[in-house]
């Protein structure tokens, strides 16, 4: 395990030097009983803290941010009603102040010398954390080892990014109370944070010392504003391409893919893993992200990764339904990749609502407020590239293509073979040129015979951008 930070180490860490201000009023532990003032007495001399958390607001490379930082050391860093208090009078606070606020959580739940009145006080944190995330404020979570119990099943899992510590122990319930209970061990590693990763409950696993240039990168996405545009759109216009040959293009594994974007013409690029809700499909990424300096969450289908054996599944579209939500809530714009051979056809698929779910990406994305840009970079087929296409501005590459299904399969229903695809694809006006007189795209970024992935990165992002600096 790595080292326990305690709240003095984490402030020291994350915060800029002497901008820390602690927003928390003393403690009056009068009331309890005698034993338990005792515990508190003999927790608040080991942990060097009044409880265990400990509230404020400070500087993070200079932009102000509200901290709630658990104390493991004090009875195991539980929250009683003193706790939570605090806890929600900071939140509240935050959210009159328009801060963006980081919890760094070390606990085993709710402290049970106060029962039920201390277990109460987890949905008042959250109703506290759900009205800041309602005024579009971010909300970054840190977990550390241990977070368990009613910590992780509340304030501890509703962050707009989530990421643990190495090796922490984070799960519902605590490994010895299972044990306790049910008279045999947790299955080993259930509980790690390396695992609920892989599994898309959190986003990353991120050593504790890496947590100051984490919060930069978020938060120089979720706060710091807008820069004007500093590359240029294309202005001439593309060398004629037959549209089989386009087709054929995109379907290289040598073509331009939305981490090529992200590469070459992204900074502070902040990649979010999974559902959080134990869903995780690498065949689409979401990230926080600045393009050309515009701030915006990126949804982009990722072709490399959709193979046979990982096509675009239901999982992928709620993946990218997470980032349209992301960027509504965040008041962010919303930039979505276009990039797929097709979603995913099988009976998994369909029972697990494939379907549905690009209904519900459809749905959500026409109905977002906030600026929304669809790019096609290369592959459209079917419904796995409507779900992300009907943005308010629509850009596609001059190669690339959107049709209802692969031309081999219009082929099949029209003529019985395949052999037909290539008089399909053009007789059905899948290419640029044809989605652009259709009006379905908007612009078409021409694509020059001596393009490298960084020369047509950085034209399609110079589009991109200038539509969102319009916005």
């Amino acid at each position: 395990m790595t080292k326990r930070w305690g709240v003095r180490d984490l402030v020291a860490l994350v915060l800029d030097p002497d901008s820390f201000e602690c927003w928390d009023e003393p403690v009056d532990i009068s009331g309890h009983p005698e034993a338990y003032r005792a515990e508190l007495e003999a927790a608040a001399e080991k942990a060097g803290t009044d409880e265990s958390v400990v509230t404020g607001r400070g500087l993070v490379r200079g932009r102000p941010v509200a901290v709630v930082v658990n104390e493991f050391r004090f009875l195991g860093g539980s929250i009683g009603l003193a706790a939570a208090r605090r806890i929600v009078a900071a939140v509240r606070r935050a959210t009159a102040e328009g801060l963006p606020l980081l919890a760094t959580t070390a606990s085993g739940g709710t402290r049970m010398q106060e029962g039920t009145p201390a277990f109460w006080q987890m949905a008042e944190i959250s109703r506290a954390v759900m009205a800041h995330r309602a005024a579009g404020l971010p909300y970054l979570v840190h977990l550390r080892h241990p977070t368990t119990g009613g910590v992780f099943a509340s304030w501890g899992s509703l962050g707009h990014v989530t990421v643990a510590e190495p090796g922490a122990l984070v799960g519902f319930l605590g490994p010895k109370v299972y044990e306790a209970l049910n008279g045999s061990s947790f299955p080993d590693g259930v509980q790690r944070a390396e695992n609920l990763a892989a599994h898309g409950v959190i986003d990353a696993v991120v050593a504790t010392s890496a947590l100051p240039e984490l919060v930069d990168r978020t938060l120089a996405v979720l706060v710091d504003p807008p820069v004007a545009p500093a590359l240029e759109p294309r202005r001439d216009v593309a060398d004629p391409v037959g549209v089989w040959d386009s087709v054929l293009l995109t379907r290289s594994d040598e073509r331009l893919g939305v981490r090529e974007l992200t590469r070459y013409a992204a900074t502070d690029t902040l990649a979010l893993g999974g559902t959080q809700m134990g869903e995780r499909d690498a065949s689409v990424i979401v990230a926080l992200t600045r393009l050309d300096g515009q701030p915006c969450v990126l949804v982009g289908q990722d072709r490399l990764r959709q193979t046979a054996t990982t096509p675009l599944g239901p999982a992928a579209l709620r993946e990218a339904r997470r980032g349209m939500a992301l960027a509504e809530e965040l008041r962010l714009p919303l930039v979505t990749v276009v990039d797929t051979p097709g979603a995913e056809l099988s009976q998994a698929a369909e029972e697990g609502a494939v379907a549905g779910e690009i209904a519900r990406c459809i749905a959500t994305l026409t109905t977002l407020t906030v600026p929304t840009v669809s790019v096609v970079l290369g592959q459209g087929c079917g419904g796995g590239a409507l779900a992300l296409l009907p943005a308010r501005t629509v850009v596609a590459t001059s190669n690339a293509w959107l049709s209802p299904l692969p031309p081999e399969g219009a082929s099949v229903i029209r003529h019985g073979d395949v052999d037909h695809a290539p008089e399909m694809a053009a007789a059905q006006g899948v290419d640029a040129a044809s989605l652009l007189a259709a009006g379905i795209v908007h612009h078409v970024v021409p694509e020059r015979p001596e393009d490298g992935h960084e020369s047509l990165a950085r034209a399609v992002v110079a589009v991109v951008s200038h539509a969102l600096a319009d916005a």
